[in-house]
């Protein structure tokens, strides 16, 4: 299945985003989006020039935005609040337990430039733990799509989806190599089947899963790779009916290893079939300045980690 994968393009996923919510607003007309002074960065140049009676200026104010947000939602209206992934989460973390979670409005809460790969941002605004804090609120849906066509039809998908909902993207240009239509929120996406290591990835790290099941193979490892794009609700039937067959695990993310995908897939392990799990991701620290891919290096987080791993958890088994 891996060689069937085509790299179809090169886009960054923010413009999916972008492309994504021009679509969605077009069918309903509630949708509203929502920026804190990130128009050009989120990619709402279309939305705005279509639908300017729909656009909200908040200006650096992220936590009225996420109380505007909350607000408008009991008009009827679908807020899609937007700015970069710092800023959307451990900015107005309150706000959004307070007025998004514990309230349950049907908020969309999109941020862009998550992890390392936001690049010469520096450690600041390069937010590593965004995934733990959301996911670990209440009725809170997270979702991290791996390319341009799946954030597009993610973006579209959560106009249709009753509650609060994390989606999270970056800026960077990267291989497009899924189809829209295989995007189901809370469904993982099996990308190839295999019986000797399992690799579940989500984000921009999905690609590099796919460079590594390739080698992998070229060495004779049968590599099954899972697409977890929604991290919550976690798709635990396909979590398990993997993890069964090949008896070992790597996960792979732009994001700490403490409170991400990686502990996600432990949590379910240890309380259904326990097995040996090695984490791709950055290990408690902060990130730093420079160029995305190396960035990707430098911390672990590329090709040959993922290899390495998977070649490490199978001498566990």
């Amino acid at each position: 299945m891996l060689s069937q994968i085509q790299v179809t393009g090169n886009k960054d996923t923010r413009s999916g985003f972008g492309d994504g919510i021009l679509e969605a607003a077009r069918k309903n007309p509630n949708i509203v989006a929502l920026t804190a002074d990130l128009l050009g960065s989120l990619k709402l140049q279309g939305f705005i020039k279509e639908f300017p009676e729909r656009f909200v200026q908040c200006g650096i104010a992220e936590a009225n935005m996420i109380g505007i947000a909350a607000g408008l939602t009991i008009g009827g209206k679908i807020p899609y609040t937007t700015t970069f992934a710092n800023f959307s989460t451990g900015r107005v973390y309150d706000q959004i337990r307070q007025s998004v979670a514990y309230s349950v409005k049907n908020v969309k809460i999109c941020a862009s430039h998550a992890c390392l790969t936001l690049g010469e941002d520096g450690a600041t605004h390069q937010i590593l733990e965004d995934i733990g804090l959301m996911k670990m609120l209440p009725g809170m849906t997270v979702i991290v799509p791996a390319d341009y066509n799946q954030t597009k039809a993610a973006t579209q998908a959560i106009a249709d989806y009753e509650g609060p909902v994390y989606l999270r993207f970056g800026r960077p240009v990267w291989p497009i190599f899924t189809k829209e239509e295989d995007f189901v929120i809370g469904k993982a996406q099996q990308l190839s089947q295999g019986t000797d290591v399992t690799i579940f990835a989500c984000g921009h790290l999905v690609w590099k899963a796919v460079e590594a099941g390739r080698i992998l193979e070229e060495k004779g490892i049968s590599v099954e790779i899972i697409n977890i794009h929604t991290i919550k609700p976690l798709d635990t039937e396909a979590v398990l009916a993997s993890i069964k067959k090949t008896k070992c695990a790597v996960t792979a993310e732009e994001h700490n290893i403490i409170g991400g995908l990686g502990d996600s897939i432990a949590q379910v392990a240890a309380k259904h079939f326990p097995i040996p799990i090695e984490y791709v991701g950055t290990n408690d620290t902060f990130g730093e300045s420079g160029k995305p891919t190396e960035l990707l290096t430098k911390y672990g987080l590329d090709t040959p980690n993922i290899v390495a791993a998977a070649e490490k958890v199978m001498a566990r088994k």
